[in-house]
C-alpha cells in the first residue's frame, strides 16, 4: 500500500504487524528514521540535563487550558503551598517522553505519515506546540497507566478527562483549522496500543455534547477568570474512604500539586497501594502518616 493512502484506521494493526515481522514498509528509509529517533532522544536528554533547571512558569499555555478553573486560578496566581514533584515522578515523565518518541518511530516504520511535529499553535493569544499529525489527523501521543489507557481504548475520555486532554487538542485543531483529532496511546504496564479518534463536527457521536463546546469561548473565559480576586469553587467533592467513616480526595484532586492549598488540613497516609489523601479523619488509619 502506498504510504499516502494509509490512514489511522489501520495504524495499530500496522504497528503490531511491524513488531511481529520486523519488516518496515518498503517505501520507508528505515535507517534515516532510526537516526531521526536517536536525535530526538538526544534532544530530550539535552533539555533535561544541559539546559539548566526549568523556571516555574505561571503562564497559560495550550497544554493546560483543559485543566479545571480552580487549578488554573491557583496556577496563574502562584498560590501555595504546592506539592514538590518527587524524583520517581520526574523519572516517569522522562521515560514517558522517550516512549512517545519510540511510538512515532513505529508509526513511520509502519508506513504512516507523521507531519507537523511540535508545530506552533495559537488561539486567542494562548500558545503551544502540538505533538504532530498522523495521516493528517491532529494527534497527541500518550503513555498512560492501565486505568488511563482504558479511557483511550473505550472512547470514554470525553466523559472523564481530569487532565484536560480534550480542550488541549481542540486548541491545536482550531489553530490548524482541522476537525479530526486523535490520541495514539500506549499502556505502559503491558505495551498495548490504541488510537482514539474524534471528529469534532460529528453530531451523531456520543461525545459530541462535550466536543462541540467552543474552545475560543473557553479560552476567553479562562483569561478573565484567572484575574478575579477570589478563586473558583473546588473542582471535585470529597468522597468516602470505603467504610472507614473518613473522607478523602477525589481521584482528580489526588494528582494535583495544589491539593494542600485547597485543603490546608489535608493528611496523607502511606498505604501499600499508594498514598491516600484524607480531608476528614474520624477513625485513625493504622498505617504510617507522611509528615
Amino acid at each position: 500500500m502506498d504510504i499516502s493512502m494509509k490512514t489511522t484506521d489501520t495504524l495499530i494493526k500496522d504497528i503490531y504487524k511491524l513488531m511481529q515481522n520486523k519488516l518496515t514498509d518498503s517505501e520507508v528509509d528505515a535507517e534515516a528514521e532510526i537516526d531521526k529517533f536517536g536525535e530526538a532522544c538526544k534532544d530530550l536528554m539535552r533539555k533535561e540535563f544541559l539546559n539548566g533547571k526549568r523556571s516555574d512558569s505561571r503562564k497559560l499555555r495550550m497544554s493546560n487550558i483543559g485543566k479545571t478553573d480552580r487549578y488554573l486560578w491557583n496556577h496563574y496566581n502562584n498560590v501555595g503551598p504546592t506539592e514538590k514533584m518527587q524524583s520517581h515522578t520526574l523519572v516517569k515523565f522522562m521515560y514517558g517522553h522517550l516512549i512517545e518518541e519510540m511510538l512515532l518511530l513505529f508509526v513511520r516504520l509502519a508506513g504512516h505519515t507523521v507531519t507537523h511535529e511540535q508545530a506552533y499553535a495559537e488561539v486567542q493569544g494562548i500558545k503551544g506546540s502540538m505533538d504532530c499529525k498522523i495521516d493528517g489527523v491532529v494527534t497527541d501521543v500518550k503513555s498512560a497507566s492501565t486505568y488511563g489507557f482504558k479511557k483511550f481504548k473505550d472512547g470514554s475520555l470525553a466523559f472523564d478527562d481530569p487532565f484536560g486532554y480534550i480542550d488541549q487538542i481542540k486548541g491545536y485543531a482550531r489553530s490548524e483549522g482541522e476537525t479530526k483529532v486523535g490520541w495514539l496511546a500506549m499502556d505502559k504496564a503491558n505495551g498495548h496500543l490504541t488510537f482514539l479518534k474524534y471528529d469534532l463536527e460529528d453530531e451523531e457521536a456520543p461525545a459530541y455534547p462535550v466536543l462541540k463546546k467552543d474552545i475560543e469561548e473557553r479560552i476567553i473565559h479562562i483569561k478573565e477568570m484567572v484575574k478575579q480576586e477570589e478563586p473558583p469553587e473546588l473542582c471535585y467533592e470529597t468522597v468516602p474512604d470505603g467504610k472507614s467513616g473518613n473522607m478523602k480526595l477525589a481521584m482528580g484532586c489526588s494528582y494535583c500539586h495544589f491539593k494542600h492549598a485547597c485543603y490546608p488540613k489535608l493528611r496523607t497516609f502511606l498505604y501499600s497501594g499508594g498514598p491516600r489523601y484524607l480531608t476528614e479523619v474520624v477513625n485513625e488509619p493504622k498505617v504510617q502518616e507522611a509528615l
